[in-house]
């Protein structure tokens, strides 16, 4: 327990104290937030290290609460945040981006260590959580990335290109979210066979669990992409298109965010990369789809 004595009370100014009520207010939030998640860990290793950081975030906070004599109400929409996201995204994202916010609180801390010197063990503390969580970490899900990589890449890059092409070819967003489906459906069930038997070559005893993934993400990307041509009015295909490609960009920024994050890779660049490809097969598509029908001299 640690205790401060009357003379650092004295020191401790009106403004430090406001901050120190934030960490507290913090520390409580963060404290549930790590219960919740390690409530929802199977693993019984990962559980209980996550519980003890917990106490740990408790104990903090108790410390806190010595100098501001007040008690924190933990922040419920950050709470409500961490847990959804944590339903998405998995708990190896969600504790990253924890510890990104315990990153950015350190200079608090070095704020008032002048005032309160127990802030720097705390500091340290903090910055221990962040090395137990890293060396933790081990979500099956996290395992398949590369078929999770290879099932988007594949959907984004396949779609994006023939529902641009359609778009100009048969100027009609129905005929056009038909075809799309089709042969997204198609192409999805294709891909996992092809990457069940690509793992069970190459001795995966996980082969099925890999095909699911890529065959997952797949399917996700084929209904959004096909989305706004099911929506919009039969004349209006060039709004779809422009929704379509709006829509690719934010799945790519989405998905290479969270491999950036949960696997600590660069963002920009495979960010631009992934894009790129993408828009410049859907431009080359939308050309192709209009040479098409103006040669062949289609009307539909």
């Amino acid at each position: 327990m640690f205790k401060r004595g009357k003379k650092n009370m004295n020191q401790i100014t009106e403004k430090t104290l406001k901050v120190v009520y934030q960490l507290q207010k913090a520390e409580m939030t963060e404290y549930i937030v790590y219960q919740r998640i390690a409530k929802r860990i199977k693993d019984d290793e990962n559980r209980s290290i996550l519980l003890n950081i917990a106490k740990q975030e408790k104990a903090h906070a108790d410390i806190w609460k010595s100098y501001t004599k007040k008690e924190a109400k933990p922040n419920t929409l950050v709470i409500l945040f961490f847990d959804i996201l944590n339903r998405i995204f998995g708990y190896t994202f969600t504790l990253k981006i924890m510890e990104r916010g315990e990153d950015k609180a350190n200079h608090f801390y070095q704020d008032i260590s002048q005032e309160i010197p127990i802030a720097t063990k705390i500091a340290n503390e903090e910055e221990e959580h962040e090395q137990t969580l890293i060396g933790m970490l081990d979500e099956e899900r996290l395992q398949y990335v590369g078929s999770m990589v290879l099932g988007l890449n594949d959907a984004l890059v396949e779609l994006t290109g023939t529902l641009a092409g359609l778009s100009f070819a048969l100027q009609n967003t129905k005929i056009i979210a038909l075809s799309g489906l089709v042969t997204g459906i198609s192409a999805t069930l294709s891909m996992a066979s092809s990457e069940y038997l690509s793992a069970r070559s190459d001795g995966n005893e996980n082969a099925l669990k890999s095909a699911f993934y890529t065959g997952i993400m797949y399917i996700v990307a084929v209904v959004l992409l096909v989305a706004p041509y099911l929506i919009a009015p039969v004349d209006q295909y060039l709004p779809a298109l422009l929704s379509m490609l709006i829509i690719v960009i934010v799945i790519i920024f989405i998905f290479t965010y969270y491999i950036s994050v949960a696997k600590d890779l660069p963002f920009k660049r495979r960010f631009l990369e992934m894009a790129g490809i993408s828009i410049s097969v859907a431009t080359l598509s939308f050309f192709i789809g209009l040479a098409i029908k103006y040669f062949l001299n289609i009307d539909i």
